[in-house]
């Protein structure tokens, strides 16, 4: 009975840094100008919203983030994923109480990372306006001859 406490216990602890950070984090989004539309792909279902906003994201999830508005350039922002101090730190812990279930429930959960850039900030660049050529000068016409009458 003690080895089956022992072990329950151990898969409580297991994922220090899942039990420490969490498997979610939130992203704050805004731009210049405000106002943009923001479609972020690479959540469990394909989100939008107007920025300023922020979302909440799975640690683990891909991110990508296209800014979008009438008259400017569209950029695309790709979140990376980081291990910070704190992130190492708890996933460290894991060979005090997790051990090697611990290390696997983080590196599956993605626990030990956050997404980089956060906050994810852009400014949005004017569309380049369309040049197009001046109208070609008309030649003039030749004047017509007076009509005759019979």
């Amino acid at each position: 009975m003690r080895i089956v406490g022992i072990l329950a216990l151990g898969v409580m602890l297991s994922g220090c840094a899942s039990v420490t950070r969490g498997t979610t984090e939130n992203i704050s989004i805004s731009s210049t100008p405000s106002g943009v539309a923001a479609e972020i792909s690479g959540l469990e279902a394909p989100t939008t919203c107007m920025t300023a906003c922020s979302i909440v994201a799975k640690r683990n999830a891909d991110i990508s983030i296209t800014f979008q508005k009438e008259g400017f350039e569209s950029q695309t922002v790709q979140l990376t994923k980081e291990v910070p101090v704190t992130g190492a730190a708890g996933f460290a812990g894991n060979i005090v109480a997790g051990g090697l279930v611990g290390m696997g429930v983080d590196a599956v959960t993605g626990a030990a990372t956050d997404h980089k850039p956060n906050p994810v900030i852009v400014t949005m660049q004017p569309l380049a306006p369309v040049h197009r050529p001046p109208p070609a000068a008309k030649k003039p016409r030749p004047p017509r001859a007076p009509e005759t009458g019979t």
